[in-house]
C-alpha cells in the first residue's frame, strides 16, 4: 500500500507538471484544509499563500515544511497574524527573520525573539532595535553571545537590565550587574538560581530590603549569610525569611517571638510546601492569548 500510494502521489518536493487541485477554486474551508493537508504540494502552497482568505495564508504560514517560495512574500502580508506564523516558524530563512525584527506591529517582532532558527545575525539586530521588550526577550535566551550580554549590561532600560540579571549564566555579568545603581536590577540577580556563593554574600548585604527579601525566597543561603537575616532591621526581609521554603526550620523558629506581630505569626504558621516558592519565570517569546493584541495603541493596521 505505501509503495502505491508513492507511485499514486506526486513528490510534494517537486511541483513540476503539478497543476493546483480543483480545490483552490473552491470553498475557503476546502482550501485551509488543502492549505494544512500534509500531503500538499509546495507548488500548490506557493499558490496559496496568494489565497485572499487570511486564515489560509496563516495555515501556510505556520508549516514548518513551507517552501520559502512561500513564506517569502508572507512576511510582507498585510495581515499581522500571518507574519506573526513566520515569524514563528523554524522555516522561515534568516533573512527573512531579519526583515521580520524591523516589522512595524510588535507581536510580529518579539515572535522572532522565539523563532529556534535566530542566529547571532538575529540576535545582533534585536540588540539594535528601539523596542525595549524585544531587547528585553534577547537579555533572557539561553544563547546569548557575550559581546551582546556586554552591550545589554549597559542597555538604557533598567528593566532590560534586570531580565538579564535574573537570566543570565555568565559569572561575569552577574559581577557587573552586582554593582548596578539600579535596585530592581541587582533584585532581579538575585532571583538569580545561577549565582555564586560570592554573589550571594554581596545581594544579602545589599542596602535595599527588597534585594534581600527576594534573595531570601528565591535561593538557598550559607547560614553564615542567612543568621544576619533572621534579625535583619526590616521587617520585610524578616517575614521572607518566615515564609521561605529555603530556609532551615531552626532559623525560622528564631522569628517566632519577633517584635513584629505578623513576621512572629508567619513564622508560627509555616508549613513546608503550604506556599509556591518563587521561580524565575521563562523567557517571554512574544506568545498572547486570541485578541490580546488587537486595538493597542501603537500597533500597525493589520
Amino acid at each position: 500500500m505505501r509503495k502505491q500510494q508513492d507511485v499514486d502521489r506526486p513528490d510534494r518536493h517537486d511541483g513540476a507538471g503539478d497543476r493546483p487541485p480543483a480545490a483552490m477554486d473552491g470553498d475557503g474551508d476546502a482550501r485551509l484544509r488543502l492549505a494544512q493537508d500534509p500531503g500538499t504540494t509546495h507548488l500548490t502552497l506557493i499558490d496559496l499563500a496568494a489565497d485572499p482568505s487570511p486564515v489560509v495564508r496563516r495555515a501556510v504560514a505556520a508549516r514548518a515544511d513551507a517552501p520559502a517560495q512561500a513564506l517569502r512574500p508572507l512576511t510582507r502580508d498585510r495581515d499581522r497574524e500571518v507574519r506573526e506564523a513566520v515569524a514563528r516558524n523554524p522555516a522561515t530563512s534568516i533573512a527573512n527573520l531579519l526583515r521580520l525584527v524591523r516589522d512595524a506591529d510588535r507581536w510580529v517582532r518579539w515572535a522572532v525573539a522565539g523563532n529556534p532558527a535566530c542566529d547571532a545575525s538575529v540576535r545582533r539586530a534585536m540588540a539594535q532595535t528601539a523596542d525595549k521588550e524585544l531587547r528585553g526577550l534577547l537579555a533572557e535566551s539561553r544563547d546569548l553571545e557575550p559581546e551582546l550580554a556586554a552591550r545589554l549590561v549597559d542597555d538604557v532600560s533598567p528593566e532590560v537590565r534586570e531580565r538579564l540579571a535574573a537570566h543570565t549564566h555568565d559569572s561575569d555579568v552577574m559581577t557587573t550587574l552586582l554593582a548596578d545603581r539600579t535596585a530592581r536590577v541587582r533584585k532581579g540577580l538575585a532571583r538569580n538560581p545561577r549565582t555564586t556563593a560570592e554573589h550571594r554574600r554581596a545581594l544579602a548585604q545589599d542596602p535595599v530590603p527588597d534585594v534581600r527579601a527576594a534573595l531570601v525566597s528565591a535561593v538557598a543561603l550559607d547560614e553564615a549569610d542567612l543568621r544576619p537575616l533572621v534579625e535583619d532591621r526590616s521587617a520585610q526581609v524578616r517575614m521572607a525569611v518566615a515564609t521561605s521554603e529555603l530556609v532551615p526550620a531552626h532559623l525560622r523558629q528564631a522569628l517566632t517571638d519577633d517584635p513584629e506581630e505578623l513576621v512572629a505569626d508567619a513564622a508560627r504558621q509555616f508549613r513546608p510546601g503550604a506556599a509556591t516558592s518563587p521561580v524565575v519565570r521563562a523567557p517571554r517569546v512574544g506568545h498572547r492569548t486570541a485578541g490580546s493584541g488587537r486595538g493597542r495603541a501603537g500597533d500597525a493596521p493589520r
